[in-house]
């Protein structure tokens, strides 16, 4: 395996790798850069991982609460999302993926949500997902 490009600057060859989830950094900038964003070591698994702008995000567990359980997607709703050859496309996006990777990583996940509905291509992907999993009448 030969040289690595540093993941956070995507700029300079890798010198080291984050001891936790192993992505390649080249400096100490680029590694505080990373840490800004906790990460996990990875998980020796099989499965597709997607990249967000710093690397690949892996899975981590996370205890929800939810108050109206109405408002939790059924399986065929989330099949229906994950099936849309449209929304697939949309999220081909680089600025969508990053901003669903702002709201997924924050400590304050619904001010990061009202901030991303300000932008057009964010409301016009929620409406798809919304059109999706409503009922058609």
């Amino acid at each position: 395996m030969g040289p690595r490009k540093c993941q956070v600057c995507d700029e300079a060859q890798s010198k080291y790798k984050c001891p936790t989830c192993l992505i390649p950094y080249c400096s100490v900038v680029c590694f505080k850069k990373h840490k800004e964003v906790p990460c996990v070591k990875p998980e020796s698994s099989s499965e597709a991982k997607l990249t967000s702008p710093s690397g690949p995000i892996l899975h981590v567990e996370r205890s929800y609460h939810v108050d109206e359980p109405s408002v939790v997607l059924q399986q065929l709703q989330l099949e229906s999302i994950a099936s849309s050859s449209e929304i697939r496309d949309a999220l081909k996006d680089k600025e969508l993926q990053k901003l669903i990777y702002s709201i997924d990583c924050s400590a304050d996940a619904e001010n990061e949500l009202n901030k991303a509905m300000e932008v057009e291509a964010f409301r016009m992907f929620s409406d798809k997902i919304l059109s999706t999993i409503s009922p058609q009448q």
